[in-house]
């Protein structure tokens, strides 16, 4: 599959068929996460592949009480709808583990540390489109607190949990969501 075409037709989705993913294809989409760029190529990205019914269960039940607290804080009416069933019944979650000590050389600029972040999200990326080239579906998950993830998924404190990428084959077509005009937001400087 050509690589604009697996940019352009892969979306988030959140409603999966039970079928179980092979392992041959995680193992896949796990090669295609280690090829993604790095600082110093220090691959600062773990991976934690959760098919077990009561760690999803308990990830979701993590994000439920995340809704309710934004919720509450904020009063955005989306959230009273907003479901995140999907943590349970995906057939494959993967969680992306950070390390902060292969952020690169922005551990030394004063804004910096955020490399290590970065190359997990080009990672994820990769999964995004290996899973979508291998006929499959993903949905990029960030509504959840940290510490409680490493709770969960027995991750080091000196990790970072950066996000929960759902994997399954969709239940049904997936809203295809157009995007904005890139040169609407962009600026050349010559």
């Amino acid at each position: 599959m050509d690589v604009f075409t697996a940019m352009k037709g892969r979306r988030s989705c959140r409603d999966f068929l039970p079928e179980p993913v092979g392992r041959d294809k995680i193992e896949k989409i796990l090669a295609a996460a280690s090829w993604a760029p790095s600082p110093l190529n220090l691959q600062p990205w773990e991976f934690i592949v959760i098919t077990n019914t009561n760690v999803k269960e308990k990830l979701f039940s993590e994000a439920k009480r995340c809704i309710k607290w934004i919720l509450d804080k904020t009063g955005w009416d989306w959230l009273k709808t907003y479901n995140a069933d999907f943590l349970k019944y995906a057939p494959v979650v993967i969680a992306v583990i950070g390390d902060p000590r292969k952020t690169g050389v922005d551990m030394f600029l004063e804004e910096g540390g955020a490399g290590y972040q970065h190359a997990c999200a080009a990672a994820i990326q990769n999964i995004n489109l290996a899973t979508y080239a291998l006929g499959l579906a993903s949905l990029w998950f960030t509504f959840f607190e940290k510490d409680p993830v490493r709770e969960i998924l027995a991750i080091s404190p000196d990790k970072t949990p950066i996000a929960l990428i759902c994997i399954g084959k969709p239940n049904g077509e997936i809203l295809q969501i157009p995007r904005k005009d890139s040169m609407k937001k962009t600026t050349f400087i010559t």
